[in-house]
């Protein structure tokens, strides 16, 4: 059963995709108490580099992140970027968005992501036959990150 809605919703979502051709992710938006710190894990964890910052009222921060060998690469680069804004005090965590990111080599960047200060939720796993690691993770504010290894 569970197989069977997978099918569903990757088919769903495919449809999807044909039907807006010309819709495409801009960015990820995640929140964060300290805008900063969480920045720096992501730049420890994944490699990705600083875009562009906002200091918006109340010395609240947005920060913009891409994946990239320097921060020209990652400026120049036309996937989605990362966005990291300020979380209200107090406000509860969406426990159901979360980040996914592709990566090589799964063992190394859940080593990374725990030398960076992230938490392993769910150990990388095998997803059924198709050859696809799955990891879990959580960043140091709490946000869910999917890490997927294709075969």
């Amino acid at each position: 059963m569970k197989t069977l809605k997978f099918v569903l919703v990757l088919c769903a979502a495919l449809f999807s995709l044909q039907a807006h051709a010309d819709v495409s992710m801009n960015s990820v938006r995640i929140t964060a108490d300290d805008v900063l710190a969480t920045g720096e894990f992501y730049k420890t964890a994944f490699g990705m580099q600083e875009v562009n910052r906002l200091n918006l009222q109340g010395g609240a921060i947005e920060l913009f992140l891409n994946f990239g060998g320097t921060v020209d690469a990652a400026k120049a680069n036309g996937d989605a970027q990362l966005v990291i804004m300020q979380r209200d005090a107090g406000a509860v965590q969406d426990g159901i968005a979360h980040l996914i990111v592709d990566v090589t080599d799964m063992k190394a960047t859940a080593e990374a992501v725990k030398a960076a200060g992230g938490k392993i939720v769910r150990e990388p796993f095998v997803f059924g036959d198709t050859g696809t690691w799955i990891g879990m993770i959580n960043d140091p504010a709490g946000n869910v990150v999917e890490m997927l290894q294709q075969p």
